[in-house]
This record gives structure tokens, sequence and C-alpha cells, in this order.
């Protein structure tokens, strides 16, 4: 099941090569100062709205050429297609009437990033009928070329070029590795050059998913200019962790991939490096990168051979292009991320999720203060694109990154009013803090708020009564989850009793046996 997008491409009358590109409009701002001074810069991309089921099945609509040439993919008949053209060419200052005949230029089929449906594209092709018509709102017309000239010359403030125009009209005029993939697998190729193939993973709800990102350059340049190169190869993979059912499917990605190839982990969790295994089989020769703090924590069963030792601002050069290595902190006191210089993309590990927040690994030296640290990092990168290893891009990177600091900033205004309100201990924030939750997540909420109570302590914030040891914690949260659970032992006790009768006879009857 999918939902679908409705994308438009406007072409120039008096010069067919041209088409529409919208100014697409940012996120909203927070209303202070201190995350409004980060600004993203311009995003251009087709025209798109939500396409609606048609509430009425006989209506007939808006003829699109074409349509039955993706019969098998959709049926164009149970849309409103005509109320979504009216949407788009609002948003240009155009009326349906406006435009001549109308064609179904491309289907594109989202992978399934999660955690909700894919949402699948239809572009549909139309030329202004008067092109003495000037457009409304803040739009331009280019060219395939004027596109592919901004993509080759991307500094950090520069305007930027949206998905749709990418994925609907650039990737087909490029030579891509995506190609040779196997035919059957789903990803996405955005920004150019940048494959993403979303393969389920044993990861955390509500992901399922864990985002394998290739770079595999067509154009391989041997020259690598005057920067120094901490490994050289025609490809580059990131974060192999799909579950093991789904290692065949790999073997198949990386078998269609150059033999110079390079693998970077951007840490140790499971739904990252468990693929890493099948990689050393089909492709031994494979060099792979890592912080030393997650090498140690990767088995010999995941990787049993040598590997690279990354710490931040080294270089990677694939098949001439240059990617850089962020040491980026916090998730994981090993985490790193990676920038692609000829993008401008940021691939951010679990720094950041597609959706909710990213959790801190206190058992793998997971730092909160770090965390805000590497935040601000990466703004001042200005990224055009943020990459994440779970859920989609995100296109308003800087918009994200301050919404995390002004979560979490949240976060602990809470936990300092909890204790400004009499809470002595970690375990009094919680319960006041987490009071409507079961206390059955208390547990994973405490080395939240433990990360939190460390950062404020660091900036001498925290009263010095107040104690964090995790022993109390656990002492009472074991009574208060037990007293919770109390008031259920009526009810639950015969089904324990009857349970307990079962397994005493099963065992007798094996031992019978």
């Amino acid at each position: 099941m999918a939902t679908h997008n409705l994308a438009v491409i406007l072409e120039n009358p008096f010069n067919d090569s041209q088409f529409l590109l919208l100014k697409q409009t940012p996120p909203p701002k927070f209303g202070e100062d201190e995350y409004d001074s980060y600004v993203d810069s311009h995003l251009w991309d087709l025209p798109s709205t939500l396409l609606n089921l048609q509430e009425n099945a006989s209506h007939p609509g808006i003829l699109i050429q074409g349509e039955e040439s993706f019969s098998d993919k959709i049926d164009m008949t149970k849309f409103d297609v005509e109320l979504g053209l009216n949407r788009v060419l609002e948003q240009v200052g155009f009326k349906v009437s406006d435009v001549g005949e109308w064609s179904l230029f491309k289907y594109v089929e989202e992978a399934e990033f999660g955690p909700g449906f894919p949402v699948n594209t239809v572009f549909v092709m139309g030329q202004l009928l008067d092109g003495n018509q000037s457009c409304q709102g803040l739009c331009k017309w280019m060219s395939t070329e004027s596109c592919l000239s901004l993509l080759l010359e991307v500094k950090p403030c520069n305007d930027r070029l949206g998905p749709l125009v990418v994925v609907g009209l650039i990737n087909d005029s490029l030579r891509s590795v995506a190609r040779k993939l196997p035919p059957a697998l789903r990803y996405q190729e955005y920004p150019p050059g940048v494959i993403l193939v979303p393969m389920q993973s044993r990861t955390a709800k509500p992901f399922h998913t864990t985002n394998l990102v290739i770079f595999a350059p067509e154009n391989v340049s041997d020259t690598s200019g005057d920067y120094s190169f901490v490994a050289y190869g025609d490809a580059l993979i990131v974060d192999p962790g799909c579950r093991h059912e789904y290692h065949e499917e790999l073997k198949k990605i990386v078998t269609c991939l150059p033999k110079k190839l390079i693998v970077l982990v951007t840490h140790h969790h499971c739904d990252h490096v468990e693929g890493l295994s099948i990689i050393q089989k089909c492709n031994p020769d494979a060099t792979l990168l890592a912080h030393e703090n997650t090498m140690r924590r990767i088995g010999k069963s995941d990787w049993s051979l040598g590997y690279t030792s990354v710490s931040g601002d080294e270089d990677i050069w694939v098949g001439g292009q240059r990617l850089t290595v962020i040491f980026s902190p916090g998730h994981t006191d090993g985490h790193v991320a990676l920038l692609d210089v000829s993008t401008n993309s940021l691939i951010v590990g679990d720094h950041c999720v597609g959706q909710g927040s990213a959790a801190l690994d206190i058992t793998s030296g997971g730092n909160m203060t770090e965390y805000f640290q590497t935040t601000y990092k990466f703004m001042e990168l200005s990224p055009h694109a943020l990459i994440s290893m779970h859920g989609r891009i995100n296109l308003w990177p800087k918009n994200l990154l301050c919404g995390y600091l002004k979560n979490r900033r949240s976060r602990e205004a809470h936990i300092l009013k909890a204790i400004e309100n009499g809470a002595e201990t970690l375990f009094d924030i919680v319960a006041n803090v987490y009071s409507g939750v079961d206390r059955s997540f208390w547990i994973a909420a405490a080395s939240n708020v433990r990360l939190h109570v460390d950062h404020l302590a660091q900036q001498k914030k925290l009263p010095k009564k107040f104690h964090k040891t995790w022993v109390p914690f656990f002492l009472r949260w074991t009574c208060a989850y037990l007293s919770s659970r109390f008031m259920f032992k009526c009810l639950t006790l015969k089904i324990s009793r009857f349970l307990i009768a079962g397994t005493v006879a099963g065992i007798a009857v094996y031992l019978i046996r």
C-alpha cells in the first residue's frame, strides 16, 4: 500500500527544453533567534501535491495521454487528477485551461524507508498554451543542462535542487551504477550519485530498515588533487546492517560494485554492521573504515580482517570524488559521519533519524554534551541534505538540527523543574517527568534522563545535593514496578496457576517418554 504525489513538469512554450521549478516553502520558524538564525539555502523543485482518491468514480476527469502504458503499476482512474492539477497550477498562478494536452511522463515507486507507507510519485507533463503569461509565485524556468550545472558547482550556501526534479528528470541523463543493481531492488538516487537502499534490519521501532548508502561514480578519475587520502576505491558503501535473511540480497548488490571497495561503518550497533560478514566473504579485499571505539565492539564473526582506523577529518577517494569523515560522538563515543563534498550531503548515521529523535547509547559512551557539540558542528557545515540511516532524506538540515536542540533543551528544562520541585534522585526525576508512562519503560527513560543530568552537571546547573547514581534508582524502580503490578495479581493468579500446571505436566510427560 502507498500514498501518491502528483508532480507536474510544465514546459516552456518558447523553449521546450525548459521546465518550471517552484521555490519550496521551508518549515515554520521556531520564533527564537538562537534557532532562526540558522537558515537553509533555497530549494527548487517541481510543483507537486498529494494525489487524492476519486470520490465520484463516474466523473470523467482530465484525459492523461499514455496512462495505459503504466496501467500495470497504477490505475489513474482511481485518482482525482483534475483536483491535483488545479492545486499544482494554482501554486504557480495558472489554471488547467492554460495548458494543452497532458501526458503521463513517469511513475516512480518509492523504496520502503518507513515508518509509514511509501510515497509513490506520478509525473505528468504539459505545455503552456500562451507563452506570454507570466508565472506567479516564486518560480523560474530551468533546463536539464542548467540543473546539471547547478549540481556540478555545489557550494554550502548555494541554491539546491529537490528530489522530484532530480529523480524525475535529471538522473535519466546521468550515468549511474544504479542501473547495474538487481532489477527488483527498490532504491532512491538523490542527490545524484548517492544511492540509498533501505534494507530490513534489527533496528528499533518504529523503523524496520537501515539505509545502505552506495557511492560508485561511473566517471572514475585517476587524479586525486592535493589531498592526502586515508583510503582509495572505486566504490564505497556505508552501514551494511541488514538482517541475516537479507544477506543474499546484499551479496548481489556487492557483486554489482567494483572490486576496489571501501566500507565505512558509522558505529557498531547490529543494525549497522550485521551485513559485514557477507561483504568479507564475497570481497575479502574490501577496505573497512571505522573509529577504534567502534571496531573494538564489532565481533570477529562480523569482521575478522584488518581495518583502517578513522577519527575525523580524513578524506576518502572514491572514483575521483572526495568524501570527508566527520567525528560525531554523542550517539556513541565512536560515532562518525560522512560528508560527500561533491553534493554537500551529510550522512549522519544515527545522530538523526527520519522521524522523532535519536536515542543515545549510555552503555557505549553516549554523551549529551558531545551530542550538542556534534549538532552544532553539523549546522556549521551547512549541508544540502541530511541522510540518516533510518527513514527518508531530510531536505531542511539546519531546521531539523535546531529542532533537535530545542527538543532536548525542553527536556532539560522539565528535568530542572522537577529538581526545583523537590526531586533529589534520578528516580524522582523519572517519576515526575514520565509519570504518565508505563513503569516498564522507565529504565530506558532513566538512561536518557541520566545523560541530560550529566549535561546539566557540566553546565553547573545541578544542585550539589542531587544524587544521580543507578543503584538507588533500580531499587526504587523495582519496588514501584512491582507495586504497580500488585493490583493485577488477583486477575492473573488463575492464569499463572494454569501456566505453571501446564509446564509441570509437560515436563512430566517429557520425563516419562
